[in-house]
């Protein structure tokens, strides 16, 4: 009974943080995203702690968190509700193209969108952090398609 009221609680959180936020997301990508949605049965990190296993990438200007990325990000989303006292940086990152400006704000648009993707999951706010890098921290050199690919991402990155 007091675990439904608590997942009850912290979904209608999540639901008005949300309508705070300044990240607009495309709202047909929380299908399967909720946190009775992720099976908390589990208690291993799934995986999550294989850096391969730590971003999240981005089509060409966007910050919409792709539905082949919510496994991932669920997974996450256990270890941190596993472990109540563990932090995360969300590490926002672009491509090359554009302005400093442009990519400081695009980059933060992309962790924002994968840390409200994990609150709604159950993973409270004040755990995660959202940061942008921008086009500083590449993590593939080269002005070509398959670089800038490997650039626009978000990193999760456990304090």
């Amino acid at each position: 009974m007091f675990r439904k009221l608590a997942l009850t609680a912290a979904a209608a959180a999540a639901l008005v943080l949300s309508g705070c936020s300044s990240v607009e997301l495309d709202e047909s990508a929380k299908n399967g995203s909720t946190l009775s949605d992720v099976a908390l049965v589990d208690q291993t990190d799934g995986g999550a702690s294989d850096p391969r296993n730590r971003s999240i990438y981005f089509a060409f200007d966007s910050y919409t968190v792709e539905s082949r990325y919510m496994p991932l990000v669920q997974r996450h989303a256990r270890v941190m509700l596993a472990h109540p006292t563990r932090q995360i940086v969300i590490e926002g990152n672009t491509d090359s193209r554009g302005s400093r400006e442009y990519n400081l704000a695009l980059g933060q648009k992309r962790s924002e969108a994968v840390k409200q993707r994990m609150q709604l999951l159950g993973v409270p706010a004040s755990r995660i952090e959202a940061v942008s890098f921008g086009r500083e921290k590449p993590m593939a050199l080269g002005e070509n398609e398959e670089a800038w690919a490997k650039n626009r991402r978000a990193d999760i990155t456990y304090r």
